[in-house]
This record gives structure tokens, sequence and C-alpha cells, in this order.
């Protein structure tokens, strides 16, 4: 049974939702159906923090996963979560407090890609030290 990547992937599942909750409140203020055909930079921002999370989160949470079922130390799963989770979170609240560069996004960007690479290369030292 799986104990740690749960919480992270639900806590990641749940900004997912909210992101898309703030994509729809958006679309009904501004009565846009489909894409974002008025031009709003508000709404242009929040879909591209939803759609970036989900380009994101899903790849993280199976290497969570694998870490998991790989039998790595609870520690590190535990930090790779944490940084990854907050990564995401600073993501999302840079591009959507923003249009254009901020803090957030560069920070959440730098350390989303830190921690996928360095969950890449745990795993594959798993599987080379066996």
């Amino acid at each position: 049974m799986l104990f740690i990547s749960p919480i992270y992937a639900s806590l990641l599942a749940a900004l997912i939702v909210f992101l898309a909750y703030r994509v729809t409140v958006f679309r009904r203020a501004e009565n846009i159906a489909i894409g974002d055909d008025k031009g709003s930079k508000a709404m242009k921002s929040a879909v591209r923090a939803h759609a970036n999370a989900v380009e994101n989160i899903p790849v993280g949470i199976l290497l969570l996963v694998i870490l998991e079922l790989n039998h790595l130390n609870p520690v590190l799963q535990h930090a790779f979560g944490v940084i990854f989770l907050g990564a995401r979170v600073a993501h999302a609240y840079g591009l959507s407090k923003r249009n254009g560069p901020s803090k957030g996004r560069f920070y959440g960007t730098l350390f989303s890609w830190l921690t996928l690479l360095a969950m890449v290369l745990v795993n594959l030292m798993i599987i080379v030290t066996r």
C-alpha cells in the first residue's frame, strides 16, 4: 500500500481543480464559452496556469509513485513531494498574478524542472544499482 505519494497526488490534484475553477469563474464573468476570443489577459493567464499544471503535474505524480514503489527513503519522498508541490503553487500564483515574467513563475518552473529531473535520476539510479 502506498502512503506518501497519495498525499502529494491528492494535493496536486486539488491544485488542478482549483485552477480549473478559476478558469470557469473567468469564463462566466466575461461571458466566454470557448477559447478567449475577447482577449482578456486575466483569462489567458488563468487558462495557461491551469494548462501548465495539467502538463507538468501528472509526470511528477507518476515519478513520486514509482519512487515509493521502489522503496525510496520516505524522507526523500517527502522532500521531493514538498518541493514539487511548492514549485507548482508558486508557478500557478506567479502566472495568475502577472502577465509575463514573475518570480513565482520563474522559481516555480525552475524547481519543478529540477525536482522532476532529480526524481528521474533517482529512479534510474535505483534501477541501475539493483
